[in-house]
């Protein structure tokens, strides 16, 4: 079983695996960053209730606040969707990058797999002549 990983892991292209390496890192340390670095958006104070035409003023403007701070933290979570599917995207290219070498690599073993079967039957073939004459 792992004598197939092995040949598995040979085929591997390791130098665009190695050059694309840099772009997913940077994508997923700017993602980290915008992600891990940001406070959670704190929640409003529950106020005790007031007189009736203060508190009403004072409710709308508590509302407009909260819907403000709201709009801000959807147009964060839009960004870091954005940046995260970039990442996504990066690896899903890297990923049919190596699928195409991988099948290409496959394709060339069974090309050389036939000639040696080809060169195989010829040797054979001059040997027998050989030990006939």
């Amino acid at each position: 079983m792992a004598i197939g990983w092995l040949s598995m892991l040979k085929t591997v292209p390791w130098v665009d695996v190695i050059s694309n390496a840099p772009k997913v890192a940077d994508g997923a340390k700017k993602l980290w960053n915008s992600v891990g670095n940001r406070a959670a958006v704190p929640a409003a104070d529950v106020a005790a209730p007031q007189s009736a035409a203060g508190s009403q003023a004072e409710g709308m403007v508590e509302l407009q606040a909260r819907v403000s701070n709201l709009e801000a933290a959807a147009g964060e979570l839009h960004e870091q969707m954005r940046e995260s599917s970039e990442v996504i995207k990066a690896l899903a290219e890297q990923n049919a990058q190596l699928i195409r070498n991988l099948d290409l690599k496959r394709s060339r073993m069974a090309w050389l797999w036939g000639a040696l079967v080809f060169v195989g039957i010829i040797a054979m073939a001059a040997l027998a002549l050989a030990l006939v004459r």
